[in-house]
Parts: C-alpha cells; sequence; structure tokens
C-alpha cells in the first residue's frame, strides 16, 4: 500500500507491505531514497513493513532547503503516528542504522527493537575515512539499482548536523544506559572499517553482534537467505 504523509512543509513517500510486527526500514545516504524492497522482502512473511523516501529525496517533496537530524527523527515519529503504532521495531542499513540508533536514544518508548545493518558508528574518525576511501577507489563493491538521483543538499546539512549531534557530552553515557534489544549486522568484506560497530556492540548490553561471511556492504546482494535467518531469529526472540 502506498501512502503520501503531509507534514507542515512536506510531503513524505511511504509504502506498506506484509503483515504482522510492525517494523520501519531505513535506507542509507543520506539524501538517498528508499532502496530497501529487498529487505522488506526478507521479513514481511511476519512483519508489517514500512519503507520512505526522506523528504527531498525521490517521491517525497523537496523544498531546495536541506534540515538537520532533529527533523529527520521528527519525521519518523510523524510516520509512526500516522500509521497508529504505539511501537515498532527499528532497522536502518548504512547511515539509516546511525539514524536508528539516534531515534531509539531520543524516542526509547516508541521502539521495540532495534538493528543496525552495515552501520558506520558513532564517529568522524579521519583513519577510518582514508581506509574506507582507499578501499573504495581500490575494491570493487557491488551496488543496488537507485531509482532517483541522490540529493546533495539534504545530504550535506545532515552529515553536518550528524557531526554536531556525535559531540553531545552524554551521548557515550546515554548509548551505556541504552536498554533496547539490540543486533548490529556486519558484513565480512565490507570495505567500511568495523571497528566502530563492534565499539557500540561492546558498549551497549542488551546488544549481539553478528558477522556474515562472503557479504558486502549491502549484504542481502550475497547473502539474502543469511541475512532472512538472522532478521528472523532476531525479530523472533
Amino acid at each position: 500500500m502506498e501512502r503520501y504523509i503531509q507534514l507542515e512543509s512536506a510531503k513524505i513517500w511511504t509504502y506498506k507491505q506484509g503483515k504482522g510486527t510492525p517494523v520501519i526500514l531505513i535506507s542509507g545516504g543520506p539524501g538517498t531514497a528508499n532502496y530497501l524492497e529487498p529487505v522488506a522482502s526478507l521479513i514481511d512473511e511476519t512483519c508489517e513493513v514500512i519503507m520512505f523516501d526522506p523528504r527531498g529525496c525521490g517521491r517525497s517533496s523537496f523544498d531546495g532547503v536541506g534540515y538537520d537530524l532533529e527533523v529527520c527523527l521528527g519525521d519518523l515519529e510523524i510516520i509512526r503516528e500516522a500509521y497508529g503504532y504505539s511501537k515498532w521495531t527499528v532497522i536502518g542499513h548504512s547511515w539509516g542504522a546511525d539514524v536508528g540508533l539516534a531515534y531509539s536514544l531520543l524516542y526509547p518508548n516508541a521502539v521495540d527493537k532495534f538493528v543496525s545493518i552495515s552501520g558506520t558508528g558513532i564517529q568522524n574518525d579521519r583513519d577510518w575515512k582514508e581506509v574506507y576511501n582507499r578501499n573504495k577507489n581500490e575494491v570493487s563493491e557491488a551496488m543496488p539499482h537507485f531509482d532517483f538521483p541522490h540529493n546533495k543538499v539534504v545530504h550535506r546539512t545532515l552529515i553536518d548536523s550528524w557531526r554536531r549531534f556525535i559531540k553531545s557530552p552524554h551521548l557515550l553515557k546515554n548509548l551505556s544506559e541504552f536498554r533496547i534489544p539490540t543486533l548490529f549486522v556486519w558484513a565480512e568484506n565490507d570495505i567500511r572499517p568495523a571497528w566502530p560497530i563492534q565499539q557500540l556492540a561492546n558498549l551497549i548490553s542488551n546488544s549481539s553482534y553478528v558477522e556474515v561471511k562472503g557479504a558486502e556492504h549491502y549484504i542481502w546482494l550475497q547473502k539474502d537467505n543469511e541475512l532472512r535467518e538472522i532478521l528472523a531469529e532476531f525479530l523472533q526472540r
């Protein structure tokens, strides 16, 4: 079911499929429209899955102006309320996993469980970027098809806002007290360094870390059955 949600200054495209436990999927980027239909298809036999294009991306409206992380997280809350869920499971990929973690911290009463798939972590590390950029140039990486162009304005403003967010003096303390059941899924052959996610998995007490052998950043392109099993086990736990 396709549905547009009208906000005060934007119109957000959403799509619902499946039946069961409410789940929101958050794509990476920032500035990228939804590309997580294959992940939705892995869990939609037991989950009612919501996908969306962030404001300014894909089928959602764009006023030519960027926005910050607070607006991004607020949009997730508006989507949840529009669908009438008291709680949902949050699953994010790449940058979307970082957004999902921030959302779960800010709105813990709205989150049943949280899953980070190939996240980048709470960091703005120069060494991390150096390794990523070198691998990006030297190692090929399988990519999904993107139906819409990347919005560079949205990307820039959200990245800048994220870098302010991770400097919050209480962020690590809040993460150490995080109690929402959490799963970190990592790909063995991701060109991005794994250590920021491994640190989070060790910092958050009610969490687990799973590494998918032979997979790259977009895990479902190589190991869809493995990812299906990992998600099913965690969601049914």
